[in-house]
């Protein structure tokens, strides 16, 4: 579900001592806006998709988690990563995530920005460091949010993929970004998740007030 989806990343932001990927599914219809969405706009686009809404403590656009694939890179203070400016670790981790789907066969580059739109529709509005195709499609996208923790990095590439698929997109990327790389199950204290989905992503007033 949305609420706990989001939950868990913020934990692992409090928690982790070392970068870490995450990829997860949803389970549901589920969409998402960035921080500074307006939940009407996020619904107007689309309205359609009987979705649920959840909202991201990241920026950036709204997105429909049906048709998606959905990680989570978090870099902990103190890491290099974590100093940039948002632009720079934004290119960074699109750089490496570029050179993952062109593996996988994609035509992929980086947008200059000119392709942007301006609609809420992350996938409709590739926007600077995004990845879009010969196409000039949007193909990834995220939203990003420093804390006193770390890096928050978001991210959604375009269409789903089977499990082992998925599994070794992940393990791809995480070679793109370090040198050495171990697979680990995160797990958060269930009375943390409960008490963090009821203070924030589960609360109506948290996806309603912007």
């Amino acid at each position: 579900m949305g609420p706990e989806n989001m939950a868990v990343d913020e934990w692992i932001l409090e928690t982790a001592v070392e970068p870490v990927i995450r990829v997860y599914g949803w389970q549901g219809a589920w969409g998402s806006l960035g921080y500074f969405m307006a939940l009407d706009e996020a619904r107007a686009s689309f309205p359609e998709a009987g979705l649920s809404w959840v909202r991201r403590w990241t920026g950036g656009g709204v997105v429909n988690h049906m048709d998606d694939w959905t990680y989570t890179l978090v870099v902990p203070g103190g890491h290099p990563l974590s100093k940039w400016r948002g632009a720079e670790s934004y290119r960074a981790v699109h750089e490496a995530l570029g050179r993952v789907l062109a593996a996988e066969g994609a035509c992929v580059r980086l947008s200059t920005g000119a392709e942007s739109t301006g609609v809420a529709a992350c996938f409709q509005n590739p926007v600077g460091f995004d990845l879009v195709n010969a196409a000039a499609g949007k193909v990834a996208g995220a939203g990003q949010r420093r804390t006193r923790y770390g890096l928050l990095h978001q991210g959604s590439v375009a269409g789903r993929l089977a499990a082992g698929q998925s599994a070794a997109r992940a393990e791809a990327l995480a070679c793109a970004l370090a040198a050495d790389v171990v697979r680990a199950d995160l797990r958060p204290p269930s009375a943390w998740l409960a008490e963090r989905m009821a203070a924030r992503y589960g609360r109506e007033d948290w996806l309603r007030a912007r």
